[in-house]
């Protein structure tokens, strides 16, 4: 199953730019994880927000909250997420 995720990170003030790039580390090596497993079929920025769209690939509700519940930052996200379905239009040529 198809899942598309928006997320939106907000660091509480207290932590500190150490911490900060701490999660940021740890974040990137999780990422990377699931990008090389096939998960995550794409990120994407979003311009000029601390935020991104990424897509995943799971089996399903459950394995994708086991997903995104294990992003280190996971405390400091929102998270919007919209279920994918096939369209009639797709060609062979962008399917994932």
């Amino acid at each position: 199953m198809l899942f598309l995720a928006r997320m939106d990170v907000t660091f509480p003030e207290s932590l500190t730019p150490e911490q900060v790039a701490d999660f940021q580390a740890q974040e990137k090596e999780y990422s990377g994880n699931l990008q090389r497993q096939g998960t995550m079929k794409g990120i994407w920025r979003v311009v000029g927000e601390y935020s991104n769209y990424s897509i995943y690939d799971v089996r399903d509700n459950d394995e994708l909250h086991a997903v995104l519940s294990g992003f280190p930052m996971y405390p400091y996200m929102k998270i919007k997420v919209t279920p994918l379905a096939d369209h009639p239009n797709v060609t062979d040529a962008v399917a994932y």
